[in-house]
């Protein structure tokens, strides 16, 4: 009996093994089939989606700012107003052409003995020509105008660089406002989702509920808002490199935070140096060397004339010259004209220099305040919100505090980190306005 029972125990056994080992065969035949079927039908079409996702191309400032340079249409308008203005000195060092005159007619003897009906004619040849020291003011005012032209072109280079760069920095800084909105959004639903747990199990009131409703759409309309931001931003930045980029692409980058300005009396110095008041100087001299040329146009040259003159029975050679008195006309009218244009020139010099000044000494100020805000940030007001909200969040969690107190924290940390993005930002712009103002390169552009 005892060996029976030994034998049933033992073939019990062994079939409980067999099933054990039947399952697990089964299992990882199960297993394989599955890994089968993801390898032959689900691996391509994840392969396919990856590929198939559009790869944005990336841009950097150095990219850009070389990009503006050479499609921007403005340098094409600059490129040719100094080509007109070169073709202006060209014009002014030509010499006018000669005349040639030629007159033919009948001749008739009034005195008896002649030899009758017969043709005469005349041919005449002048050349004008301009005192020297006209000509030399002529040629001095077209290539006033060259300068003209070669400063308004240095002025579009640095407006333009500054605007590309004011505009990256614009994008990288609303980019770091969408990144910070977007994880303000999906904390706050996580949070949403928590409140109606508690509100569904009856641990919450329900007006938490429709706090934390609130609060999430706000966050999705800050989200969505942060998005078009983001896309008007690189839209503007997009026109001002023209059709040269795509429609759809990133940027790379970081706000040079690094830089500083230097002393104010220093910046007070380079003011002299800026473009802007040298295309003005540019302008004032042209106007003073169209001043010179009206007063010496009083008595711009003179003509000198050769003619041979054929009668029936006499040949006359005739040379001779013709000088203009200045009598009745001596450009009273012009002179005052080009005057009070350098007068005007002068007054818009010194109202420049006066703006310039001004608006240097504003930016100047907006840096300082901007400066001291990061400061404040960095050493406080930061840590601050976030041990406040640390502390919120604690009490919440533990019950002491309602939703309403985390909310408020919550609201109050992510106005404090927009303020701080925004103060950083005002603080490379007020930089980039004086590089504007004064034509110097305060940010240096890192390739």
């Amino acid at each position: 009996m005892v060996g029976a029972s030994f034998i049933n125990q033992f073939k019990s056994e062994m079939k409980t093994n067999i099933d054990s080992d039947m399952r697990w065969h089964s299992a990882l035949l199960v297993q394989q089939a599955g890994l089968r079927t993801f390898i032959v039908r689900v691996l391509p079409v994840v392969l396919a989606c990856w590929y198939a996702t559009p790869v944005l191309a990336a841009y950097t400032l150095p990219d850009m700012i070389d990009t503006a340079m050479q499609y921007h249409p403005a340098l094409g308008i600059a490129a040719a107003q100094r080509d007109a203005a070169e073709a202006a000195v060209t014009t002014a060092g030509t010499y006018s052409n000669p005349q040639v005159e030629a007159l033919m007619g009948p001749s008739r003897y009034r005195t008896p003995g002649g030899l009758g009906d017969d043709r005469n004619w005349n041919v005449g040849l002048s050349q004008s020509l301009d005192y020297p020291w006209v000509r030399n003011a002529r040629i001095e005012a077209a290539e006033a105008g060259t300068k003209v032209a070669d400063a308004g072109a240095e002025l579009i280079r640095i407006e333009l660089r500054a605007r590309v760069k004011n505009a990256f920095y614009d994008v990288l800084q609303r980019q770091a406002v969408l990144r910070l909105v977007e994880g303000d959004r999906n904390l706050l639903q996580q949070i949403r989702e928590r409140v109606k747990l508690r509100v569904d199990v009856g641990e919450s009131p329900k007006y938490e509920l429709i706090k934390a409703d609130t609060e999430a759409l706000a966050a999705e309309r800050d989200y969505q808002t942060a998005q078009v931001r983001v896309t008007e931003g690189k839209a503007y930045l997009r026109g001002l490199l023209g059709s040269s980029i795509p429609v759809d692409y990133e940027v790379e980058g970081e706000l040079p935070m690094a830089y500083g300005l230097p002393l104010l009396d220093k910046l007070r110095e380079q003011v002299v140096q800026s473009p802007q008041l040298s295309q003005v100087r540019a302008d004032t001299e042209t106007a003073e060397a169209k001043l010179r040329l009206e007063e010496r146009l009083r008595n711009p040259g003179l003509t000198l004339k050769a003619s041979v003159e054929q009668d029936p029975d006499l040949r006359q050679m005739r040379f001779g010259v013709a000088i203009p008195l200045p009598l009745w006309d001596r450009r009273q009218g012009p002179i005052a004209a080009a005057s009070a244009e350098v007068r005007q020139r002068q007054a818009i010099l010194h109202d420049k220099e006066l703006g310039l000044r001004r608006d240097m000494e504003a930016a100047y100020q907006r840096h300082m305040i901007a400066q001291q805000q990061l400061s404040a940030f960095e050493n406080g007001l930061l840590s601050q919100a976030e041990s406040v909200l640390k502390v919120a969040e604690a009490a919440y969690r533990y019950g002491e505090r309602g939703i309403l107190e985390y909310m408020d924290a919550q609201r109050t940390f992510r106005a404090v980190r927009k303020d701080y993005l925004a103060a950083k930002f005002d603080y490379v712009s007020s930089m980039l306005e004086i590089e504007r103002l004064l034509g110097t390169e305060l940010l240096e552009v890192k390739p």
